[in-house]
C-alpha cells in the first residue's frame, strides 16, 4: 500500500509505502460508535449546578399561618412548587468520564484511518519547514494540496510555526502524532500528514505496537547455579560429646525401682513371726 508525497506545492515527488496494519483494518461501526462517545464524554467538564431549596437565599419564615385562611399550606417561599424556589432532581457536578481499552482505542484509530484513506480523504506532505508562521503561507499551502473543508493538520512533534499560521484559519486545526485519536479524526473531514508524522504513527499504531510480552513462568524456583571453580560450602554437624561410661553400663548400675529395699524385706520378715 502507497500514498502520493506532496510538496506544499502541491507537486508529487514520489510515493511512501504505508503500513497495511494502520491503513488497510476493516471497518467496524460499533466500535467507532463506542470510541466516539467515550471522547465526547470525557470533553465535558460537568460543573453544571443548580441550587435546591435548601440554597436558595430566603424562605426562612412561613408565608402565612396554617389555617384559617383558606389557602394552600406552605412553609417557605423557596419551595420548588413556587416561582423563584429551588429547583427539584436538578444538575449537579459530576464526572462524566468513561475508558476503553487501549486496544480498542487503537483499532478505533485505525478504522478511521483506512475509512479516510479509502475516501481519499489523507494527503501526506514532505514538510512545513518553509511555513514561517504566517497565515496567508498556510492558506496557499492548503490550496495546492486541494483541501477544501474542515482540515487536521498531523506533525510528528508540535512546530510553533505551523501552529501560528493556522490558528486564525477557520476549520483548521493542528495536532502532534501522539495526541491523535479516533474522535479528533471523525470530526474533520481532511487529514494532512507530514512525512515524519506518518513515520510517529506507525511506531505507535502499526504492527506489532499491541504486542503484549509474555514472560515465562517457572513453576518451582530454579535451582541454583554453582559456579565454575568453586566448591560449594559444606556444614558440619556438631560432634556429641563422648560420656567417660558407656550407657548400658550406666542403667545396669541404676537402681530399679520395682526391687524392694533390704530393710524392708526384714521388717516383713519380723512382723510375719511376731504373729505367728
Amino acid at each position: 500500500m502507497e500514498l502520493q508525497l506532496q510538496d506544499i506545492k502541491g507537486r508529487v515527488v514520489g510515493e511512501v509505502p504505508v503500513s497495511r496494519t494502520l491503513f488497510g483494518a476493516p471497518f467496524n461501526a460499533d466500535l467507532v460508535h463506542q470510541a466516539l462517545v467515550m471522547y465526547q464524554l470525557n470533553s465535558r467538564q460537568g460543573t453544571h449546578k443548580v441550587k435546591v431549596r435548601s440554597e436558595v437565599s430566603g424562605g426562612g419564615a412561613k408565608p402565612w399561618r396554617q389555617k384559617h385562611t383558606g389557602r394552600a399550606r406552605h412553609g417557605s417561599i423557596r419551595s420548588p412548587i413556587w416561582r423563584g424556589g429551588g429547583v427539584t432532581f436538578g444538575p449537579h457536578p459530576r464526572s462524566y468520564r468513561r475508558d476503553m481499552p487501549k486496544r480498542m482505542r487503537h483499532l478505533a484509530l485505525r478504522c478511521v484511518l483506512s475509512q479516510k484513506l479509502e475516501a481519499g480523504r489523507v494527503v501526506l506532505v514532505e514538510d512545513f519547514d518553509s511555513i514561517t508562521g504566517r497565515t496567508r503561507e498556510m492558506i496557499r499551502a492548503l490550496s495546492n494540496l486541494n483541501t477544501s473543508g474542515s482540515t487536521l493538520i498531523v506533525t510528528a512533534s508540535s512546530e510553533t510555526n505551523v501552529v501560528r499560521s493556522a490558528r486564525n484559519i477557520p476549520r483548521v486545526w493542528t495536532m502532534p502524532a501522539n495526541l491523535l485519536n479516533a474522535g479528533e479524526l471523525l470530526k474533520r473531514s481532511n487529514l494532512v500528514l507530514t512525512l515524519e508524522a506518518l513515520r510517529r504513527a506507525e511506531d505507535l499504531w502499526g504492527e506489532g505496537s499491541d504486542t503484549v510480552e509474555v514472560l515465562p513462568v517457572y513453576a518451582s524456583a530454579p535451582e541454583e547455579e554453582v559456579k565454575e571453580g568453586v566448591e560449594p560450602e559444606v556444614v558440619e554437624e556438631p560432634a556429641l560429646e563422648e560420656t567417660s561410661e558407656p550407657a548400658e553400663a550406666a542403667l545396669d548400675e541404676a537402681p530399679a525401682d520395682d526391687e524392694p529395699d533390704a530393710s524392708d524385706v526384714d521388717a516383713e520378715s519380723e512382723k510375719q513371726e511376731g504373729e505367728a
